[in-house]
């Protein structure tokens, strides 16, 4: 019966996944289309005259769509003219052969006129690929060259390294010629995890593409090998390295340039789309950057489209890679600020043009003015030299070229390098000296790093002046819990198992409260702990600010607690402990270290974090959906438990005694909890068994007695022979006071001090109502107050006897507010 219950479900999931490949398919199908040309045009090349304007044989054309023109050499073949749109036949997934495991790669052959949102949408929702926090696009020669080895090993590990760590999609030609097999040929030596986390798309002509036709299928998985047998130049195989390809048809073949339009368009389009941030809020656009490596004349024009387009789109040059970029290096380090160049230069190189390009003077003079130009802006333009002194990577390279380039405030700046996750680049060219921030930027920049969990980020904003207890108020912790919870399944789960009598809402409903984080902080912590959420007085003020409470509730919490004029909008004076609780039920490992390597009571912070990993892995082994995060937990646990005991031991060697008062000194931000009951409550074995754990405990249970050699044999010798306990030695008062107590013995000796404090009291109230009636002490008073029996006492001792008097009033208060404060812990616990 099971047997048959799972085949039934692995038919519905069969049948769903066919019904989603036909809706893709028919959604492709409709909104793309390719071109052939119906109409044979004579070429008004001389060389191709015998084949027609789109490239064609005259018998590939077929006999019913000849003109009925006499003369066809007057007419110029046009593609909007002689080809017909008709929807794609080719789109599906390419398994290049060849290599040791076959790599595959999405396809879609589409129209050169297709719209840039339609390919957006179909590279988003229908490849599942994410919106790119950089788009770097790499122009060069389509024609194999060869690189100067470590120039070509510096360029290889420098854009993938750029690529990877911001989440950017490379942008080629996408055929296994020229620049484009340079990219390809970087991401070959990478591991497979790199290689799938780095997104390169290809754009390439269909016309050129070798062996196309076995492309031919809708929805099909097509090998392709990556060998050229043909020999002809104006045809090229496909990179095997890139992991999608867009070929562009405008019923052409066997020429370039179909494509270039497209790409242009394609480029802009993902460049003006908003990068999600803090909370699904959009922020700035995709930033858009040019790489230039080698190239021929197409490349130099496309250099000057890109840096006179409107917004400008930064460019990098790599120097030392041949032809155009090094023709752009030298302009770019020659030419003056008005835009001239000395004329011995100037001659120069419009002689190094007319040698590269093979181009008369004429040609390389319009060349030349044209290079002037692209570095007319020379802002824009980056040259990359290798072994220059200063020099620094290429990743480097392009991602200052950017910053420097889109003319953006610090602010702008600051989330661009978050946005790529590379602190370095903030700190060198960000986080300069004298540099201004506008109010509240790097508080906004701090959100986003502790929602993007960038852990050195926090630090470095730390370093430069934000302000934690400032910055974290009630709704900024809120905003934190509910920030990402498709990333956090774990604490929705507990949220929803532990949340309490509050109703938890579900994914897509309201967001989580700070009440209810804070029943599921105190059913992990168990026993009698209890969160400062959870307490009147924060209920209070949340209630306040959120106005989310009912009537009722916020009557009797207004009654209990004075209402103060202005709501703090803190959560508490200690916001490292609440970024620590939040880390950990977030299971952000590293930045929970960062918030115990800052603030106080970094001890207690790791008892506490220890305790609630464990509670975690707890709950984690029970659930099914979360059997391997339970192993992940513990893990954690460890750390913290590890850190706590290497802690203690560092404190014990500096300073015995003091480790023992930090042990029991009474935690008030963790539910007056001690260090030594938190190390219980996590179970840490080694804490409790650490020396100094030990002494404490075996001096508490000796109490008044000092005896550090044959305890055992001195007590049970006081037993048997009362008369011996004479001879034991007992602590000094002093030593008294500074021993740790239970809670049981600190309300016996509160309550004994309140009662000698009330009769002493009693007395100074009573002996002044006498001296005022005008009365005369008695002897026995006077002698134990040294005064004269015979006369009143004047009115400066009257006045000092008066100020006793409120002074022990003032005691006498304050002892019985300890006492219900103490009454008010117990019943809190």
């Amino acid at each position: 019966m099971a047997v048959n219950r799972f085949g039934e479900e692995q038919e519905d999931l069969m049948s769903l996944s066919n019904d989603k490949m036909v809706v893709q398919r028919s959604w492709i199908e409709r909104n793309f289309s390719k071109r052939d040309c119906v109409h044979y045009i004579p070429s008004v090349s001389v060389r191709d005259r015998h084949r027609c304007g789109c490239g064609r044989a005259k018998e590939k054309h077929l006999k019913s769509t000849f003109p009925s023109s006499p003369d066809l050499t007057e007419i110029k073949w046009m593609v909007t003219r002689h080809t017909d749109e008709m929807p794609t036949d080719a789109f599906g997934t390419l398994e290049f052969q060849g290599g040791p495991h076959p790599t595959k790669a999405q396809y879609v052959r589409l129209s050169h006129d297709t719209q840039s949102d339609l390919i957006v949408q179909l590279l988003l929702k229908h490849w599942n690929l994410e919106l790119p926090k950089l788009l770097i696009s790499v122009h060069g020669g389509i024609q194999n060259f060869e690189l100067q080895p470590k120039l070509k090993r510096v360029f290889r590990k420098g854009l993938l390294k750029a690529a990877n760590t911001t989440g950017a999609w490379i942008i080629t030609g996408g055929t296994n010629t020229g620049v484009m097999r340079h990219v390809g040929d970087a991401l070959g030596e990478r591991s497979t995890k790199i290689k799938n986390t780095i997104v390169t798309i290809g754009i390439a002509p269909w016309g050129v593409v070798e062996n196309r036709e076995d492309l031919l299928g809708k929805e099909v998985v097509k090998s392709y090998h990556t060998i050229s047998h043909s020999g002809k130049t104006n045809y090229a195989v496909l990179n095997n390295y890139h992991s999608y390809y867009l070929l562009v048809d405008n019923g052409t073949v066997g020429r370039y340039g179909a494509e270039i339009q497209l790409r242009k368009r394609l480029e802009k389009y993902i460049s003006q789309q908003k990068i999600s941030t803090k909370c699904n809020a959009k922020g700035h656009g995709v930033p858009l950057v040019c790489v230039v490596l080698e190239g021929g004349v197409n490349t130099i024009r496309t250099v000057l489209e890109y840096v006179t387009d409107d917004p400008p789109v930064p460019v990098v040059v790599c120097d030392g890679s041949g032809r155009a970029a090094d023709l752009l290096a030298f302009t770019h380090k020659y030419a003056q600020d008005d835009g001239t160049m000395p004329d011995r230069l100037k001659e120069q190189l419009i002689i190094t043009i007319e040698k590269t390009f093979q181009y008369n003077t004429e040609h390389a003079n319009k060349l030349f003015l044209e290079l002037m130009l692209c570095v007319k802006k020379k802002e824009l333009i980056t040259v990359f030299r290798m072994g220059e002194e200063g020099s620094q990577d290429i990743d480097l390279a392009i991602l200052t070229a950017l910053l420097t380039g889109q003319n953006a405030s610090p602010s702008e700046q600051l989330s661009l390098a978050l946005t790529w996750d590379r602190v370095d680049i903030a700190k060198s060219h960000i986080f300069v000296y004298g540099q201004e921030w506008p109010e509240g930027s790097l508080e906004q920049a701090m959100m986003d790093a502790l929602i993007q969990d960038r852990v050195d980020f926090v630090k470095l904003l730390l370093q430069n002046g934000v302000s934690m207890k400032k910055f974290l108020t009630i709704q900024t912790l809120e905003e934190l819990y509910n920030s990402n919870k498709e990333l956090s399944s774990t604490f929705h789960y507990l949220m929803k198992d532990k949340g309490g009598k509050s109703k938890v809402p579900q994914s897509g409903e309201n967001k989580y409260t700070l009440i209810q984080i804070g029943e599921v902080i105190d059913s992990l912590m168990g026993g009698a702990y209890r969160s400062n959420y959870n307490r009147k007085k924060f209920k209070t003020r949340y209630y306040q600010l959120t106005r989310k409470g009912t009537a009722t509730g916020l009557s009797h919490m207004m009654s209990s607690v004075p209402v103060p004029a202005v709501v703090e909008q803190h959560v508490s004076n200690y916001p490292f402990h609440e970024l620590l609780v939040w880390a950990v039920l977030m299971k952000r490992q590293n930045m929970a270290m960062c918030m115990w390597q800052h603030g106080e009571e970094a001890m207690a912070k790791a008892l506490v974090a220890c305790c609630l990993y464990r509670a975690m892995a707890h709950e984690a082994a029970q659930d099914d959906l979360e059997v391997d995060v339970c192993d992940e937990l513990k893990k954690y646990a460890l750390e913290f438990q590890t850190v706590s005991f290497e802690l203690l031991e560092q404190c014990y060697k500096q300073d015995d005694y003091s480790t023992q008062q930090l042990l029991t000194y009474e935690l008030a931000n963790w539910s007056r909890q001690t260090c030594l009951s938190l190390a219980i409550a996590a179970c840490h074995r080694e804490f409790v068994a650490h020396t100094c754990c030990q002494m404490l405990l075996t001096d508490m249970w000796m109490g008044g007695l000092r005896m550090r050699k044959s305890s055992a044999l001195k007590v049970i010798f006081g037993i048997l022979f009362p008369p011996s306990i004479l001879m034991l030695e007992f602590k000094s008062q002093e030593e008294l006071k500074c021993m740790p107590q239970t809670l049981e013995e600190h309300i016996q000796n509160t309550d004994a001090s309140m009662m000698d404090t009330a009769s002493e009291s009693s007395l100074m109230f009573d002996y002044d109502e006498e001296e005022q009636a005008g009365m005369t002490m008695p002897n026995n008073v006077e002698a134990n107050i040294t005064c004269n029996s015979t006369t009143q006492l004047d009115s400066s001792k009257l006045g000092n006897l008066r100020r006793a008097t409120s002074f022990a009033s003032e005691l006498f208060n304050m002892a019985r507010k300890k006492k219900k404060s103490i009454k008010a812990g117990r019943e809190d616990l």
